[in-house]
């Protein structure tokens, strides 16, 4: 498949799960891609497997990302992490932490992103979004409010990139299969007090229709047609790839 060849991709939190589907996927597809992580090892290694470029960064440092200027043509703003805590017990700078990475960083991207995409009259920005992006859970308020967040800087992007040839949309899985999630279990059961091995069936996966947990391949399937041209009519969209939960 060569739909991206000429093209280069972006992928951020690519060392691992979504993101490294998601590098691999668009290299196949003929994309020069840009693994980015703040695991230097894991983005050289997955750079190295793909022909790609490695960049080691932590998008934390935001004051290092304001005059930032990106030559790509798709951006996957994927870069996350998760904390699960009642509301009382949050830890507020654990919060800041997640809204930095998976709102500010994002835009910031973005913001970097787009005047080049604008010269050349095309650009894709593929956000992986999250089911709680559209829907809530307990214990997860910087995670739900972030991602919340990160759907409507979508839409903005949508609206303003339309006149120039840019699209942006947002990726809405359910539970998939990374270190992310697995991280998590543990959490969870403390949470919901319930042993960990019941965490997945009851807690995980208790509102999706199909009892499976999602494979990062299946997400990175969805980002590269949206990377492509049949996509083009596509934008401001928020796609599920839930299992069934947000029908519930």
């Amino acid at each position: 498949m060569t739909e991206l060849a000429d093209r280069t991709a972006l992928v951020t939190g690519a060392a691992s799960g979504i993101g490294a589907a998601c590098a691999r996927e668009l290299a196949a597809r003929g994309a020069r891609v840009v693994v980015a992580d703040v695991d230097a090892d894991g983005a050289a290694a997955v750079a190295e497997q793909i022909g790609g470029k490695p960049w080691p960064v932590d998008l934390l440092d935001v004051a290092a990302l304001e005059e930032l200027k990106l030559e790509v043509d798709v951006l996957v703003n994927n870069a996350g992490i998760q904390h699960v805590s009642p509301l009382p017990d949050f830890p507020p700078e654990r919060f800041r932490t997640i809204m930095t990475l998976m709102v500010e960083a994002p835009f910031l991207l973005i913001r970097a992103a787009l005047p080049h995409m604008y010269r050349q009259r095309f650009g894709r920005i593929i956000n992986i979004s999250s089911v709680h992006g559209l829907r809530a859970s307990e214990y997860k308020a910087a995670y739900v409010a972030a991602k919340h967040a990160l759907e409507g800087l979508s839409k903005v992007t949508a609206l303003e990139g339309a006149p120039h040839g840019v699209t942006s949309n947002c990726v809405n899985p359910g539970y998939v299969r990374t270190p992310l999630v697995t991280k998590q279990i543990a959490d969870q059961a403390r949470a919901h007090g319930i042993p960990e091995d019941r965490v997945v069936g009851e807690i995980l996966l208790k509102e999706s229709a199909i009892k499976e947990l999602i494979e990062p391949e299946q997400v990175a399937g969805l980002v590269a047609w949206l990377a492509s041209p049949a996509a083009a009519m596509v934008t401001g969209a928020s796609y599920t790839m839930d299992g069934g939960w947000s029908a519930r």
